[in-house]
């Protein structure tokens, strides 16, 4: 009998590049997620889909929603993705002897999320990380003082909330204004990097460095990988101190003398995993280190309808349509696949909810599409 997979979320392309792995490794393969309609359910290698209630909406609700699906479906393996991954890791303690949660202790993956211990954790370990403090400290108004500067929540993602101050900028009447605790950083020069790295015991197996290369917002929907060692040798480090396993990623600024600043870290899944071979993905998860894990021929690759709407835009406004389109003419898109083509072409359809939140609310799509499921606070049984 085959065994059997949760993906806890759908909705998003690094989900379908799962499901297909671990498809083609024999496995079961469910999704659960708080969408009825969403990009990997269209996959022909999902075997069942089960639309839970998200987070947002009461976080003991969503994972006992989860718990029943596990116990009803006898799962072996939970695999969150996304940024449910911090709600998630809290089923430890409450699964069946059988099933395996691929996800750091939830003590160490919150202080990794967390955007002002993440960097003091990064500084003991000897690597550099821009100054960090939290906004209503003495050490964030010297951070204002002096330097240009960045504010954003703790535990902000796809630049939910985060904002640019100039130096001098009094940090009283920005701290009036936000209702989560946020951070004070020294706002970073030169250029913009991320990376997707797979963790065994304080090994990084593989580790993806990417730029990129059509925007929406400051999310990527277009991407080119890149080789910098400087990165290389910053995560690898970082990994062997923190004896990490699981994913990890981070973002990074490299200035002008090559050295690598990593700005913040994202202890899940990112748009680098595009970028390796997905047929390496499951074996990577059940049996590490068993076999090389490769990167795929391809060093762009995109997203195909937010990068087509950001050309579309880029038709009326901005210097960016030519060098835009030809990252469309030429970069292979995430989710296509020729044995498995309805997530590619049901994808207007079955993403539509998102869509229609993001020109509601006017936010970009990657704000919208995390915003149920994200993390936003340590009182993990209170009611969103």
């Amino acid at each position: 009998m085959s065994k059997t997979v949760l993906l806890t979320i759908g909705r998003l392309p690094k989900a379908l590049d799962f499901a297909r792995s671990f498809k083609a490794a024999g496995w079961r393969v469910l999704v659960a997620e708080p969408f009825k309609s969403h990009l990997t359910g269209a996959s022909n290698c999902v075997d069942q889909c089960f639309q839970v209630p998200p987070p947002s909406k009461g976080k003991e609700a969503y994972l006992t929603a989860l718990l029943r699906v596990i116990e009803e479906e006898a799962v072996d393996l939970v695999l969150p993705l996304s940024e449910e991954t911090m709600h998630v890791a809290h089923l430890a303690g409450r699964l069946p002897a059988q099933t395996r949660l691929y996800a750091p202790p939830v003590d160490r993956l919150l202080a990794l999320h967390d955007k002002a211990r993440f960097p003091a954790r990064a500084r003991d370990f000897g690597l550099d990380v821009p100054e960090t403090a939290l906004i209503e400290s003495p050490e964030a108004q010297g951070i204002a003082d002096g330097h240009d500067f960045v504010v954003k929540p703790i535990f902000s993602c796809s630049g939910r909330a985060v904002s640019l101050h100039a130096a001098r900028t009094s940090l009283i009447s920005i701290a009036a204004t936000l209702s989560e605790p946020a951070v004070a950083q020294v706002q970073l020069k030169g250029k913009q990097y991320s990376t997707f790295a797979i963790a065994q015991a304080g090994e990084v197996l593989i580790n993806v460095i990417y730029q990129g290369a059509v925007m929406t917002g400051s999310v990527a929907v277009a991407f080119e990988r890149v080789e910098l060692p400087a990165i290389q040798e910053w995560v690898a480090t970082f990994v062997q101190f923190e004896h990490h396993t699981g994913f990890i990623s981070f973002d990074f600024f490299v200035d002008e003398e090559g050295k690598a600043w990593a700005i913040e870290c994202n202890p899940r899944v990112t748009s680098g995993v595009h970028f390796i071979e997905t047929e390496d993905l499951a074996p990577a998860i059940l049996d590490p280190g068993s076999k090389p894990i490769r990167y795929k021929k391809t060093r762009l690759m995109q997203q195909f309808y937010p990068t087509l709407t950001e050309v579309q835009a880029a038709m009326f406004k901005g210097p960016h349509f030519w060098e835009r389109l030809k990252v469309l003419r030429t970069a292979q898109d995430v989710t296509w696949g020729a044995g498995d083509p309805m997530p590619f072409i049901t994808m207007p359809i079955t993403a539509f909810s998102i869509i229609a939140m993001s020109i509601r609310q006017q936010q970009t799509f990657g704000q919208v599409s995390t915003q149920d499921i994200s993390w936003f606070d340590g009182a993990y049984l209170k009611a969103g």
